[in-house]
């Protein structure tokens, strides 16, 4: 009862903790940035779709603000972007990641962070030069003040979610994420329903109930599944313990990715609308005007970008040789080439399986769609869906770590 009573405390104490900052980030996303008139641009917003989706805040049907927090962890999360695409094509960040040492992962880490601040500085200037067509008062230096508040809020909530990370319960980046999903999830429920009141029927409740369990089964399959590769010990060689040999094996996730692929998908598919808005090329209306080539060229991409990432992450070299240095081979494959040979056929088939896999569960919301003539259903994304299933199974591993931990240090004090 002690050691339960430990962990209790010790559990509801971070997860207080991560709520409390929460609360706090999601307060300050209201807390509106000074010199800007909000009645200026609710009146604009009322009328321009773009705006709208640029400024709200997800909390209500007519709550439009610039807040301190308005920019949120999204500088962070596209710098972490960024650093896994250095990571492919710099040998000095890679081999620092690889040796995993404290100066190597302070390094890394100081990156991100001076990164994520450009990304701040870059998207407030975004944000304080769209606003010259909707404030009347607009001047350069509301502008630079404009940059100064979002660019600092946008830093404070980077040091509160490392603060969950080190002290909460979960990662803070990705509760945060999470966090802004979450709320957006009833005005997203209320579309669907609004925007589908009149061909809304039995049928459609049963469609959208098999996706959401669909997508849910299949994403929780690819975040942990596994293809496990045996290998044996030198010491092994000589014991006659099969299981032990069984009990040893080097385990190849499906989704090596994540959501990269994903996400690299979506920001090359969105170049065409801007080009043709510009007035520029107007024969990619093809591409927007017929689905079934858009589903293509998004199926495509997603594949592609999953074994370019998985080539980055896994590298079939480098396995083979940490392999021999410490003495252990798969068994009936020898080491060095032909182990490399084996890991690179392995690994492209894995990569294949949890690709396409990836592949089919992003384009299923807009088949449903097209198929049940619902529409609305994009918000429900598998990048959403994806990030949702990844954060609660992360919390729950993270919980069984405390616990093991504190059961295994009370055994042996």
């Amino acid at each position: 009862m002690k050691i339960n009573k430990e962990i209790r405390d010790v559990l509801l104490n971070r997860l207080l903790f991560s709520l409390g900052i929460l609360l706090l980030i999601r307060v300050g996303t209201f807390l509106p940035v000074p010199g800007i008139n909000h009645n200026d641009l609710a009146f604009y917003i009322q009328r321009h779709s773009v705006t709208k989706s640029l400024v709200s805040t997800f909390s209500g049907d007519n709550t439009f603000v610039i807040g301190l927090f308005t920019l949120n962890i999204f500088p962070y999360i596209n710098a972490t972007i960024l650093i896994q695409l250095l990571l492919g094509f710099s040998p000095q960040l890679a081999k620092l990641q690889k040796e995993g040492d404290l100066e190597g992962r302070r390094t890394i880490s100081r990156l991100t962070r001076f990164i994520t601040l450009i990304w701040a500085i870059i998207q407030s200037a975004g944000v304080s030069l769209y606003l010259k067509q909707i404030l009347f008062d607009w001047n350069y230096l509301l502008a630079f003040q404009i940059i100064i508040w979002l660019t600092t809020g946008a830093m404070i909530v980077l040091w509160l979610s490392e603060l969950i990370t080190d002290y909460g319960l979960g990662n803070g980046a990705s509760l945060l994420i999470y966090t802004n999903i979450i709320s957006n999830l009833p005005n997203l429920f209320k579309k669907v329903i609004i925007e589908n009141s009149e061909n809304f029927t039995i049928f459609s409740g049963i469609g959208i109930g098999l996706l959401v369990f669909t997508s849910l089964y299949g994403i929780v399959f690819l975040q942990e599944g596994i293809r496990k590769v045996p290998l044996i010990s030198s010491k092994q060689l000589n014991q006659s313990s099969l299981q032990d040999i069984v009990n040893n094996y080097l385990p190849l996730r499906f989704n090596q990715a994540g959501v990269m692929p994903i996400i690299l998908t979506t920001a090359i598919l969105v170049l065409p609308n801007y080009i043709i808005n510009l007035g520029i090329f107007p024969w990619l209306n093809i591409f927007t005007s017929f689905k079934f080539i858009y589903w293509i060229g998004y199926f495509a991409l997603i594949l592609a970008f999953s074994s370019f990432y998985s080539s980055i992450v896994l590298n079939p070299k480098d396995i083979s040789d940490q392999l021999q240095k410490m003495a252990v081979t798969i068994p009936g494959i020898r080491p060095g080439l032909q182990t490399t040979f084996y890991l690179k056929q392995v690994i492209k088939r894995v990569t294949l399986i949890g690709a396409t896999m990836l592949a089919t569960l992003t384009i299923v919301p807009n088949f449903i769609e097209s198929t049940l003539n619902i529409t609305g259903l994009n918000g429900l994304s598998t990048t959403s869906l994806l990030i949702l299933a990844g954060v609660v199974l992360d919390l729950i591993r993270e919980i069984n770590n405390i616990y093991y931990s504190n059961v295994y240090n009370n055994m042996y004090q």
